[in-house]
């Protein structure tokens, strides 16, 4: 064996260790030997963050609790499907449907031979050591400012997109310095200084945003928090009676943000004496088919949706 022979092994392996990347994540670290080509992602907030990396054309399995057996055929999602809503918005190359978020199908992720699993996750979160068992997984934590800034940052390292992370944050900001500008020479913050989000749920249940959720676009636009709830449930928001939103004041702006499909409870609490009440000083924000609730995508629609909507209601 000659000397250059001898030292082959040694480049290789130096060679491979130079192209791992260990990112740290809110569930713990992952290690990737190289650029993900096969990626599992469990839910609409983490194909945001592909997406928004121009990557979301590798996603090969897909979670969401959006679906009905008529979504679906042969385990896949419909063509037509993946023309809806938020799903026209981003690349994908008909992926498999893997479950929902708390209940994946762990038998379909592993025969999806995925390189990298992604998903939003939250305290209780469950089936984290079973799914790194399969393939590195990242997850990231809903809850706090900046949550999807820092799981855009941290999966751009993985793809080498640095870049173009900071070029999609720094087209929010424009995008939201741009309109909150429209808003005050509209004379907005005259009427309302203040807003709520309000998530009216099918059923019944109200809750308010207080942490994510839309709420930190209106934040951005100029708005002051109507509401100070205390202590939120999982990072989010809470629940909120009818009693609490009748005392809102006349200056507060009521967002109504239903969440998509099935879940959309707006038309059933517009009927009650709070939303009887709360008319006049709101505007209906629906969002996409299959929508994420936050992502770097989702702030710059709100952005703008929000803009038009409540200048709308000014004039």
């Amino acid at each position: 064996m000659t000397f250059r022979s001898a030292l082959l092994p040694l480049t290789l392996l130096l060679a491979a260790s130079a192209q791992a990347v260990t990112i740290k994540h809110d569930e713990g670290t992952a290690t990737l030997g190289s650029v993900p080509k096969r990626i599992v992602a469990m839910d609409e907030e983490a194909l945001g963050w592909l997406a928004a990396l121009g990557v979301s054309d590798r996603v090969v399995g897909l979670g969401s609790t959006y679906f009905t057996p008529a979504d679906l055929s042969g385990g896949k999602l419909k063509p037509d499907v993946l023309k809806r809503g938020f799903y026209g918005r981003v690349k994908l190359n008909s992926p498999a449907y893997i479950g929902d978020w708390t209940a994946p199908n762990l038998e379909t992720i592993t025969a999806l031979k995925p390189d990298l699993i992604v998903r939003l996750t939250w305290d209780g979160n469950q089936n984290y050591d079973k799914l790194s068992k399969v393939a590195p997984t990242v997850g990231f934590k809903e809850g706090g400012p900046g949550f999807w800034q820092a799981g855009l940052r941290a999966l751009a390292k993985v793809f080498g997109k640095q870049a173009e992370a900071e070029r999609v944050i720094k087209q929010v900001n424009d995008t939201n310095r741009a309109n909150a500008a429209k808003l005050r020479q509209a004379g907005v913050f005259t009427k309302y200084d203040k807003v709520v989000v309000v998530a009216p749920f099918a059923g019944g249940s109200t809750w308010v945003y207080s942490t994510v959720r839309l709420i930190p676009d209106l934040r951005a636009l100029g708005f002051k928090d109507g509401l100070n709830l205390g202590k939120s449930t999982l990072g989010v928001g809470a629940q909120i009676s009818d009693e609490a939103l009748l005392g809102l004041d006349r200056k507060t702006l009521v967002v109504l943000f239903p969440p998509g499909g099935k879940y959309n409870g707006a038309d059933a609490f517009l009927k009650t004496p709070a939303g009887q009440k709360l008319r006049g000083q709101s505007v209906l924000y629906v969002p996409e088919d299959f929508s994420p609730y936050s992502g770097p995508l989702i702030s710059l629609r709100n952005s703008t949706e929000l803009t038009r909507l409540i200048l709308e209601k000014v004039k």
